[in-house]
Order: C-alpha cells, then sequence, then structure tokens
C-alpha cells in the first residue's frame, strides 16, 4: 500500500520527502525511524530520563488508517500490529479510521509496526502529517468517481434490460435478445474493473492474510453474479440457463457504493472535531531573532520565552501572552467559548486558537504536551480510540457472523441446485450480500462518536466513550463545592448596618444608603490584595479619595476616607481590629456571619457579608437535574455552615448537603451509595476530589481542574459554565437510547431479510439496496446526535 511522507519530516530548509512507490515504501516508512521525528506524531509515555535517547523506552504513537470499511478491518490491524515484538498494545478505531500503538523504542521502530500494517493491505500515516487532507480529499474524489461510473453504467444497462422486461413472448428474436445481453456485458465491464475496484482489492488482502472480512461476501457476490451472466452470454444454452443479471450486478454495486460513500462523509462530519483540532498548529512561525526582527522559523524549533508574530486568520502556535496588540480570538474548540474572546497586552491566549483581527506579539509560556491544546488532543484522540462495551460485543460477533453467512450461502445454493443451478447461485448471492454485518458493526461506534464530537464541539472532551454508557445509567450527581459549584473569587451576599440588613434587588443593584458606606469601604480595600478587600472591591462606582491608608496585616487597614463632606477616620477588617481602633465605641448589633467590618469615628458603620460567588449556572443546573429524575447532593471539605449557607442559595435541602468531609470521607460515603444500589456521577475539580472521581460510576472534571483530576475523570468540561455537566448527562442517555434502536433495527433487519434471501425471494439487486440501507439507516439516525442542541450555553 502507498502512502505519503510529505510534510513527515521537518528539516531547516523545509524540504519535503516525496511519494515513494512499490519496494520503496518500506525505505520511505524507515524515515520514521529517527528518534527526532516520534515526537511528530507520538508522546513519551514513560521514563522519561531513559538513557536511549529518545528520552523514553515506551512511546504511545497516533496514526490514521486507509482503506478501512468495516469492523473487521480494524481487527484485522489490531491482530497485524499486536503480533510485532515490543508493542504493547494497539486500538483501532474502525469509524474514525485511527490507531493508537504503544510500544517500546529498544525493541520495536515505527517502520516495523507500521509495516505491519502496510503489509496487511491499508496505508498507515501519521496523525499529524499535514498531506493527509490532500490524500483524503483523493480518496473522496476517487470514490466519487466509482459511484459516478456505476450509476451511468446502471442507467444504460436498465435500458437494455427494460425491453426484455416488457416484452411478450416472440416480440424480440434471439439474436436481438443476445445483443442486449452483450450490450449489458459491455456496459458491466466498467463496474467490475473500476467501481468494484475497492471490493476486489480488499477480498483478495483478506485471502492472501488468510482472514475473512465484510467484503469478502460482497466481492463474491459480485463475482459469482457476473460468472453467471457472462456464461449466459457466451452460451445461453450452457448448464446455467440463458437468463442474465447485469442490471442486479450494476445495481447492487451502485447501492453499495452510495452507502459507502455517504458513510464516508458522515464519518468526517462527525469525527471530524478531532481532525480540525489536531491539525490547527501552523507548520512555520515568525519568530523574533536578536537583532529584534522576525523571521520564519519551524514549529519544532520554538522555545520558552521566545516572541512570535501570529497574524490574522493564524493560529497561536503555543500558550503565551500577549506582550503587543490587541485582538479577538476563537477558542471555541479548545475551552467551548463560542463567542470571540477579546486579548490585550498581559492576556493568555491558547496554542490552537485562531487570531480573528490584527496581528499581535505573543511571548511563549508553554510548548508541546504542556499546552492546553496538548491536553486536548491527547483527551480526544483517546475518546475517539475508545471501544464501548457494546461496539467490543458487536465486533466479536461480526467475525463469527461472516462464517455463518458464507455457510448459509453454500447451504441455500445446495438446496436450490439440484432444481435450477442458476437460480441456486443467485440465490447464494442474495444470502451473500443481504446479510453483511455492517449494521450491527456501526450501530454502537456510529452513534458514540457522533456524540462525543457534538461534545467536544461545546467544550467538552470525552477521555472514553464507554463512559457514555456509564453517564445513561446514573440516578445519583455528587457535586463538589469549592472551585465546582463556586468560582475562585467572593462577593458581598448581605449588608448589615445600623439601620437593618440589605441585600441586593432581583437585577443585583444595592440601596443608595448601601452605597455610601460600600464606596468608603472600598476606598480603603482598594489598597490591600487580601481576598476580602478583593470582594469588597468589585464594587462598580468611582472610588472616594483616601489618605495614609495603612495595612495591619492579619487584622485590616486604617486611613482617612472623604465621607460626608470631610476627612474622617475610618477601620476596615476584623470585629476585635474596629473595637479596639476606635476606642471601643460601637453599637451592640453584630452579624456572626459577617465577614468585614467598617468603623468610623463615632462607632460601627457596617458589616459586609462576604461568601463564594457561585457560578452563573449552577442553581439552575441542579434545578434541571432533579426535574430529570437524577438525585443531587454535595460533598464538600469545607466548613459545614459554608457549605449549608451555599445549599440554601442553590435551592438544596439541608440533608442534601455534608461538609467537612476528607478525602477518605468522601469515598466512604459514594461507595456506601454505590453498594445501596446508586449509580453516581461525581462532579469536581480539585486535588481532594481524585479518590472519588476515580471511585465513581462516571467522573466529569470541571473549570480549570487540576491535570490529576482530569486524568482521574471521565470527562473535562472546558470554560467556566456547568451547564454542558448536565446536558451530557442528557446526551448519554440519549446516545444510549440511539445505540438500542440501531441495535435493534440491525437485528430486525437481519432476522427478515435472511430467511426471504436464502428461500429464493429477494433478487441480489434488492439484497444490495437492503444492505446499503441497513448501514445508512444507522449512520444517519446516529447523525442526529452531532446536531444536538442541547449543549448551546446558560446566558
Amino acid at each position: 500500500m502507498l502512502w505519503d511522507t510529505s510534510s513527515l519530516l521537518v528539516s531547516a530548509s523545509g524540504a519535503q520527502v516525496c511519494a515513494l512507490k512499490g519496494q520503496d515504501a518500506l525505505t520511505s516508512l524507515r524515515l520514521l525511524d529517527d528518534p527526532q521525528q516520534w515526537p511528530l506524531f507520538g508522546r513519551p509515555q514513560v521514563d522519561p530520563a531513559a538513557s536511549d535517547g529518545t528520552g523514553s523506552l515506551v512511546w504511545t504513537s497516533q496514526v490514521v488508517i486507509e482503506g478501512m470499511h468495516c469492523a473487521a478491518c480494524a481487527l484485522n490491524i489490531e491482530a497485524a500490529v499486536a503480533a510485532v515484538k515490543g508493542v504493547m498494545s494497539v486500538r483501532v478505531d474502525g469509524h474514525g479510521q485511527r490507531a493508537e500503538v504503544v510500544w517500546r523504542s529498544d525493541q520495536a521502530m515505527p517502520s516495523q509496526w507500521m509495516g505491519a500494517i502496510d503489509h496487511a493491505g491499508y496505508g498507515v500515516k501519521p496523525a499529524h502529517d499535514m498531506g493527509r487532507r490532500a490524500a483524503r480529499e483523493k480518496q473522496s474524489r476517487q470514490a466519487l468517481w466509482q459511484w459516478l461510473v456505476a450509476g451511468f453504467c446502471m442507467m444504460q444497462v436498465m435500458m437494455y434490460s427494460v425491453p426484455v422486461y416488457v416484452a411478450e413472448p416472440g416480440d424480440i428474436s434471439a439474436d436481438m435478445l443476445g445483443l442486449l445481453h452483450w450490450a449489458g456485458w459491455v456496459l458491466c465491464l466498467p463496474v467490475m474493473v473500476f467501481s468494484s475496484g475497492p471490493f476486489w482489492r480488499q477480498a483478495w488482502r483478506d485471502l492472501q492474510q488468510g482472514r475473512i472480512g465484510m467484503d469478502l461476501p460482497v466481492a463474491l457476490g459480485i463475482g459469482i453474479t457476473f460468472v453467471i451472466s457472462t456464461a449466459a452470454t457466451w452460451d445461453p444454452t450452457g448448464p446455467l440457463g440463458s437468463e442474465v443479471y447485469f442490471d442486479s450486478l450494476t445495481m447492487f454495486v451502485f447501492f453499495l457504493l452510495t452507502g459507502r460513500w455517504l458513510e464516508g462523509r458522515m464519518r468526517e462530519r462527525t469525527a471530524g472535531a478531532l481532525d480540525a483540532l489536531m491539525n490547527r498548529l501552523p507548520e512555520q512561525v515568525e519568530r523574533m531573532n536578536a537583532q529584534g526582527e522576525f523571521e520564519k522559523v519551524a514549529l519544532s524549533a520554538l522555545q520558552l520565552g521566545d516572541t512570535v508574530r501570529v497574524g490574522p486568520g493564524q493560529a497561536f502556535p503555543a500558550d503565551g501572552r500577549v506582550a503587543q496588540g490587541s485582538t479577538w480570538v476563537e477558542e471555541a474548540l479548545l475551552t467551548g467559548e463560542s463567542r470571540p474572546l477579546s486579548r490585550q497586552v498581559g492576556d493568555r491566549v491558547l496554542a490552537g486558537s485562531h487570531n480573528l483581527r490584527q496581528s499581535v506579539d505573543v511571548v511563549l509560556t508553554e510548548l508541546g504536551e504542556a499546552t492546553v491544546y496538548a491536553h486536548t488532543v491527547a483527551l480526544m484522540a483517546s475518546a475517539a480510540l475508545s471501544k464501548p462495551r457494546l461496539a467490543r460485543m458487536a465486533d466479536r460477533i461480526a467475525k463469527p457472523f461472516l462464517w455463518a453467512v458464507l455457510i448459509a450461502a453454500c447451504g441455500a445454493a445446495a438446496w436450490v441446485w439440484p432444481v435450477n443451478p442458476a437460480q441456486a447461485l443467485m440465490v447464494a448471492v442474495s444470502v451473500l450480500i443481504v446479510t453483511c454485518p455492517c449494521a450491527l458493526s456501526l450501530a454502537t461506534p456510529a452513534a458514540m462518536i457522533a456524540a462525543a464530537g457534538n461534545l467536544a464541539r461545546h467544550g467538552v472532551l470525552m477521555r472514553d466513550l464507554q463512559s457514555l454508557e456509564a453517564m445513561a445509567a446514573v440516578d445519583l450527581v455528587v457535586w463538589d463545592k469549592t472551585g465546582t459549584l463556586t468560582s475562585d473569587t467572593q462577593s458581598v451576599l448581605r449588608v448589615h448596618a445600623p439601620q437593618g440588613v440589605f441585600v441586593p434587588d432581583a437585577q443585583g443593584m444595592w440601596g443608595p444608603e448601601v452605597l455610601a458606606l460600600w464606596s468608603s469601604a472600598a476606598a480603603l480595600a482598594h489598597h490591600s490584595l487580601h481576598p476580602l478587600s478583593r470582594a469588597l472591591d468589585t464594587l462598580d462606582a468611582p472610588h472616594v479619595p483616601t489618605r495614609d491608608v495603612s495595612e495591619h496585616p492579619g487584622q485590616g487597614l486604617h486611613g482617612e476616607v472623604w465621607h460626608a463632606g470631610r476627612w474622617s477616620h475610618m477601620w476596615l477588617g476584623s470585629w476585635s481590629f474596629g473595637q479596639s481602633e476606635s476606642n471601643g465605641m460601637t453599637r451592640d448589633l453584630l452579624a456572626p456571619c459577617a465577614s468585614v467590618h467598617l468603623w468610623g469615628e463615632a462607632g460601627w458603620l457596617a458589616s459586609f457579608e462576604v461568601s463564594e460567588t457561585l457560578r452563573p449556572d449552577a442553581a439552575k443546573v441542579l434545578q434541571t437535574l432533579q426535574s430529570q429524575g437524577l438525585q443531587v447532593r454535595i460533598l464538600s471539605g469545607d466548613r459545614t455552615q459554608a457549605v449549608l449557607d451555599v445549599a440554601q442559595r442553590l435551592g438544596l435541602r439541608s440533608d442534601q448537603v455534608q461538609g467537612a468531609l476528607s478525602p477518605q470521607d468522601k469515598l466512604d460515603q459514594v461507595q456506601s451509595w454505590q453498594q445501596q444500589g446508586w449509580r453516581i456521577a461525581v462532579v469536581g475539580d480539585g486535588f481532594n476530589d481524585m479518590p472519588v472521581l476515580a471511585a465513581a460510576n462516571a467522573s466529569i472534571a470541571v473549570g480549570q481542574a487540576i491535570p490529576l483530576a482530569r486524568s482521574h475523570s471521565d470527562a473535562v468540561v472546558r470554560g467556566n459554565h456547568l451547564w454542558p455537566v448536565v446536558q451530557t448527562l442528557v446526551l448519554a442517555r440519549r446516545t444510549m437510547a440511539v445505540v438500542r434502536y440501531n441495535l435493534l433495527w440491525a437485528a430486525v433487519y437481519n432476522a427478515v431479510c435472511i430467511p426471504l434471501a436464502v428461500m429464493g425471494w429477494m433478487p441480489a439487486w434488492v439484497a444490495g439496496a437492503g444492505m446499503a440501507l441497513s448501514s445508512l439507516f444507522v449512520v444517519l439516525h446516529s447523525l442526529q446526535l452531532s446536531r444536538d442542541q442541547t449543549l448551546l450555553s446558560v446566558d
């Protein structure tokens, strides 16, 4: 199998190696044995300090497979690669046409396990190959031409076949009938040689490797039909009779190619998010040199601290901060934020995001595997290659089912042969065609990849497609509080003053009596970096003048504030600090929950009850979960009173929350619920959430979760919204409903069509149409999940 090495090798001159043919293909594979090329399509997995010069003995590499059409292809590739010494594991995604190979660099080379794929009859390219798009377009054009030729020949053959169908006995002479048959034979040749090429090649490769694939029954059916019809054309009085089936042959080839072409197009749509993401980084970047001038260098030449210039329409090559200029960026596939975001000097930009407006200079802070982009790609690739339980079961069934198909076809032919040999062979053809288990193999992966692609476009990255099945069965959702339901900022919840207790109105606005006091407090708070001071300094109003402000560590702030038309001494901080500094002139009023107190020369002025800021959609998310019939609980390590306060603001009962829990306490509680029969999803973000994330039936890391929390979760939600969490659970339920419907359809289709074909009641062209339409129905039914609009952000 031929493959293109263009853009694989990066050199200072930017030269590319052209595709090699025949035996030179193996030589081109050996070019990838250079350890410097391995990071282009893989990453080190363990032992980064290994002494072999590669940086690691174990590598995980991603490659793209060409020429795959069914689940049997994936099984064949896995078997071929697993047989190579030094390959530790291999996972192949037949729907996305990708493979992940884990191999030891001291026992195997990329050319060896890639050569095994090539020897098995499939094309192979590194996943980050920039030339893959051109190759894919070429392959798509080839498939389209094959389909067009089959369609044109089918229509012409039907034109010559219709007179035979409608004519009465004696209306057409024997010579004319023979001429019509010869015309059909000639028109079938392009279909046999060109349009049916993919079926012939794959079936021949399978036979060479001593295996059976889904193209073998199809190729046998096409071949047998052509042989019967050719024999009838050359010798109408022969043992196979005078009946020709050129119309049936061209028709079912056309139907099969139609289904395969549409499946390929839909596969690109559902799995396209990963392709779009993996090829986002530019090949060359403008980097500032020692003279302060910008010059183009290869992406691999970048180092931390480099300053690069990114123009409008270009992708950022690495994570960094804007050093000069301002622009708008698009980060939809990285963070789930669908709207363009403003970036000014000092703001962070992410590798793989697009610059939309004007050129900016960026100082690089993270490269390679440390970038958000690399982590996102790894998560999506892992999800695409994971096989759900139902998909693995379907793959295991598919191969024995193919043997059963061949046996059933032979049995049906043997039963009818004594009566009519030609009819017996056509019955075998119908059985071979109609029973191809493509729909069965597509039922699960088509639905799950469509759902995963939809989630990825909205900022939800699945680490394992199997988790969709677990999420669909969840009936209890356990939340962490700090950093998950709340953000990392604090806000003023209530203001206590001598006149009473004040809260904001429905629009979040405060009354004038509160604003006057808050302005004075905010003026003092502006001089401190303490988190509580930052909460007061969020007031969207002009600060009043201050002078001689001093901060007393651990106590508060003191200074003069322009208040009520004169300079007044004020104190802001703890209750004891205010009492002591204002000579004990107090009012007998204290809010026990208040966090920051304001004092004047005459005594106490106000107390500001500061609490954690809830995420904007937290209350709606929990309410929606409960309306979907799910139970909601909060397990937190924070103070019980603080947890109860948050629960009250979220509309939860006190028995739905627990506070002051250690990581072990959380784990014990989750395991206790699981023993009671609850199927639990845990949503968290921190180090103390890792044990329960790992123990839960399904787990989701949200926001800026620490790397270890992300690695222990089944899904990662990007951005600051929680709405995708509940919608992920909803979409998981819909996905499993689609999977069950697809499997039911495949089972019913085979249960109905196989007996009809065995009894000879289903013509070959109907069998071909039925097989193509059954696979097409599964893909179309699954495609609705990629268009699901339930993942819209909450405003």
